[in-house]
């Protein structure tokens, strides 16, 4: 159990962030999430916080959930201000806030381009610049960055796969800057996980779903998995990974198809 530390979640009210908001509070995380309610560009997500808020009901958790883009800077300073006001320290930080439009380069506007790194990849600089401080006066913390198969370029999906390639560098350098400072930084890549950025896709979920060693799509909760162990005592030796859950994204891909009778 966490013994109450205190973790901070972006993108945290809907989809993978809601996992990951659910399990921390269930292990004894004192959360705060923060995302945005109205629908984003490329996902069917909106009005977060009140599906979070009615899940942490229902399980008897508990959990505060805050409006906020990550980025702007105003609103990563308030997010990080309150987390401090109301707990005093900041000892895990989930980047996961993200948006997914698609397009080629000649598809992508200006901006479109500046949205999604500006959300994706400077979000992420943004929040971590904010904790980082005071992760370091207390003597140690730990960061989880979601990533994305795109990581390493998909299919008309430029604009996002650059962004998500941004954010394994970022994962990297973090990792070799604060070692000694006792800041653990890692990644995880999910794939083919059912959430607001791929509904509507059924025949592409339904061939994640086949490739995977479980045989059916990655849930929310999947992911939650794993970020809750990378910010566990358990992974205390743990920096600069790479972590795949739901295919084989960092391994390069794609999986064989099963061959037919």
């Amino acid at each position: 159990m966490a013994d109450g530390k205190v973790a901070l979640v972006t993108g945290g009210t809907y989809g993978i962030g809601r996992g990951i908001t659910l399990r921390l509070a269930s292990q004894g995380y004192r959360v705060v999430a923060c995302g945005l309610d109205a629908r984003q560009i490329g996902s069917a997500a909106e009005n977060g916080r009140d599906g979070t808020s009615a899940e942490l009901t229902r399980l008897g958790l508990d959990a505060d959930l805050l409006e906020a883009d990550v980025s702007s800077e105003d609103d990563v300073a308030r997010v990080v201000e309150f987390t401090l006001g109301k707990h005093g320290r900041v000892d895990a930080l989930v980047n996961d806030a993200a948006i997914h439009p698609s397009g080629t380069i000649l598809e992508t506007t200006r901006e479109i381009w500046d949205k999604v790194i500006a959300v994706n990849l400077t979000g992420p600089f943004l929040c971590t610049k904010a904790v980082l401080p005071h992760m370091i006066a207390q003597g140690g913390g730990a960061i989880v960055n979601i990533g994305s198969r795109a990581s390493w370029g998909q299919p008309n999906l430029l604009a996002y796969s650059a962004s998500k390639g941004g954010i394994l560098g970022l994962s990297f350098a973090l990792g070799y800057d604060h070692v000694h400072d006792h800041i653990r930084v890692n990644a995880v890549v999910p794939a083919g996980v059912v959430t607001g950025m791929n509904e509507g896709q059924v025949a592409r979920m339904e061939q994640a779903a086949r490739d995977s060693v479980a045989g059916r799509n990655v849930l929310p909760e999947d992911i939650a998995g794993m970020v809750a162990f990378l910010l566990s005592d358990d992974a205390e030796m743990i920096t600069g990974g790479v972590f795949n859950v739901g295919g084989f994204a960092w391994q390069g891909g794609p999986v064989r198809r099963r061959p037919t009778a």
